[in-house]
This record gives C-alpha cells, structure tokens and sequence, in this order.
C-alpha cells in the first residue's frame, strides 16, 4: 500500500511513523509531504537569511523565460530569486518531514520527503496524492503553521474531498 502522510510540524513523530508503516505494509512505501505557502513579499527576508546567491547564467530570455506557442506564461521571478526559494522548500522539508521519514526507515519502512509550494494546502496533499498513485493520506487533527487549526480546516477538507481513505491522527 502506498501511503502519504501530510504534515506541518505538528504531528507525533512515533505515532505518524507507527500509522504509516503498519498501512504500508512489508511492500509498501510512504511519501512525508509539506505543502509550503511562499508568499512573495518573503523574497527579500530569504535573500537577508541566505544571502547573495550563486550567479545564473542565461544565455538568452528564451531560455529562461521560454518562447511561449500560445498565452505567454512567465517563470516565477528572477532566478537567484527562485534559486531562494528553493532552498528555502529545501529546508522545511528537512524541517517539517524530515523527522517523520527517518523514523519510519527506523522502522524497517521505505519513505521519501516531499515538499510543495502551493497556495492551497488541500489542493498540494491531493496533487501529490493522485501524482504518486497513493492508497491513504495520513493527517493530524490539529495543526501549527500552514495547516493551521483543529479539524474543520485543512484535515476536514482533505476528508471531505479526497477520492482515497484519509487516516486522521489524534
């Protein structure tokens, strides 16, 4: 069984683990996923923390920015702008998910961290959930940061709009 926990920070590391490696099972595997919200005013708080970043090298705007066939679609921003950015993803899946996947290898299972930059939290557990072909979506009752609340936002949601089993975790 494919199983994908959910989390913000908030959930028991040992609980979570024990869930996902018993709905696993021996042949499974199980995907920790963070849905990270990045609002674009954070950018310059990013490049005070991190810092100048390696310059990009472009060679051309077709490059970057791609030659569009029909509506233009434009990258994020500047790419040391993204290359920010991506660290930033990169560190609050190490922050956020990170913990929970090195329990359940502890635990004799296989598991990956992902992180998502997405507006919608519901939507980024969902996303990932149909993309890895998932079986159960593992979420708390209650969050902290980008889950935010009890039960009646984000692991409500995910419940009442998931096409899988949800397991919530109390």
């Amino acid at each position: 069984m494919n199983v994908l926990v959910a989390t913000d920070g908030a959930m028991d590391i040992d609980r979570a683990a024990d869930f996902a490696c018993a709905l696993a099972g021996e042949d499974g595997s199980t995907v920790v996923v963070t849905v990270v919200r990045i609002p674009r005013r954070l950018v310059p708080e990013l490049r005070a923390q991190y810092g100048d970043q390696p310059p990009v090298a472009v060679d051309s705007d077709a490059e970057y920015v791609g030659s569009p066939t029909g509506p233009a679609t434009f990258e994020r921003s500047y790419p040391g702008d993204d290359a920010m950015v991506d660290r930033y993803l990169g560190d609050k899946r190490a922050e956020l998910c990170k913990p929970i996947v090195e329990a359940i290898r502890l635990r004799g299972g296989t598991a990956k961290a992902k992180v998502v930059e997405g507006d919608d939290v519901e939507d980024g557990i969902l996303d990932m959930a149909e993309a890895r072909g998932i079986d159960v979506i593992v979420v708390g009752s209650r969050g902290g940061s980008s889950f935010g609340g009890l039960l009646g936002s984000t692991s409500a949601k995910v419940v009442r709009r998931s096409p899988v089993s949800v397991m919530v975790l109390r």
